[in-house]
């Protein structure tokens, strides 16, 4: 056996020789760069990590739902992509407040659900917080809510549209505007609470497209599905513009989803449609919300945005 470990040093000049060959080491060590980085890299970019929000953060499921950081009533997925983001990146503190159903009053004041009382979800922000992730303002803008009520047996009836454009405005549009402050408003929260965090503000996959839909397979008439998938690009330009305005980093997962909606092929899809059962994973779905697939693009999303 060679090297150090075999060369058997003993008595005094022998230690003082180890002693200095460490003392040598130590010094390479601090003057190389490299070893410097290397060490710098094994230690987590970050040390709490929180994230907010509604369903599609939860990434809702019946198949694979988990109670470990809310109630059973907020359907979180164990495999959301919060959850994702958080592994990937060896966050020492996480902790997952999002909740089905939650909008941005959600934020500060208690959740009810069907099973179980979600905390405000900014309970669980702290000082030492330094990543959050955001994605709200569906249930705010009432969009989520109007999906299915789309549902129709006649596709040439529009009831989505036809209920909510009257005298040539649109509703939808001014609901979605009205969201905007108060999306703000979240942005404010969390720094306030968590001022040194690093804030990325989500927006939605593309789960309806903005052509003709594909009646009866999703029994929504072309004119309403194309009416959601523009309702849905305009909530996520706000939502941009948002982030813009509250110099945070926007995360878009929605173009990068472009044929992958509802209409979609099992596999192919990562939104699915009204028949709550999916492939991916097999086993029941909440109807019109991602599955594992979607779950894993924006958790591919996010890590983009942070450089991993």
């Amino acid at each position: 056996m060679t090297g150090l470990a075999g060369s058997r040093l003993t008595g005094r000049s022998g230690a003082i020789g180890v002693a200095r060959m460490l003392v040598v080491c130590a010094a390479i060590g601090a003057a190389i760069p490299g070893v410097q980085m290397s060490e710098a890299s094994a230690a987590p970019p970050f040390g709490t990590y929180v994230a907010l929000g509604d369903s599609w953060a939860a990434d809702a499921s019946l198949s694979q739902p988990t109670d470990e950081f809310v109630v059973p009533g907020c359907a979180q997925s164990r495999d959301n992509y919060a959850k994702q983001l958080a592994a990937a990146l060896a966050v020492p503190l996480f902790r997952d407040a999002t909740c089905g159903g939650a909008t941005t009053a959600h934020m500060t004041a208690p959740q009810r659900t069907l099973l179980g009382v979600n905390p405000p979800q900014f309970d669980r922000l702290t000082l030492s917080t330094d990543l959050v992730t955001l994605e709200i303002g569906g249930n705010d803008a009432g969009l989520a809510a109007m999906v299915p009520r789309c549902v129709t047996v006649d596709p040439a009836v529009s009831p989505c549209r036809n209920a909510r454009v009257a005298t040539g405005v649109d509703q939808m549009s001014d609901n979605i505007a009205a969201a905007a402050s108060k999306v703000a408003a979240v942005i404010d929260g969390i720094r306030a609470r968590s001022p040194q965090a690093r804030i990325l503000l989500l927006d939605y996959l593309d789960g309806v497209g903005t052509g003709p839909g594909c009646f009866p397979v999703i029994p929504i008439s072309d004119v309403d599905a194309n009416w959601l998938g523009t309702k849905l690009i305009e909530l996520n330009a706000m939502l941009a513009r948002v982030a813009r305005v509250a110099g945070v980093e926007f995360v878009d997962s929605y173009s990068t989803s472009a044929g992958h909606d509802a209409c979609q092929a099992p596999g192919t899809r990562w939104v699915e449609g009204l028949i709550p059962f999916s492939t991916d994973p097999v086993g029941p779905a909440v109807p019109f919300h991602p599955n594992q697939l979607g779950a894993d693009h924006q958790a591919g999303s996010l890590l983009a945005a942070l450089g991993r």
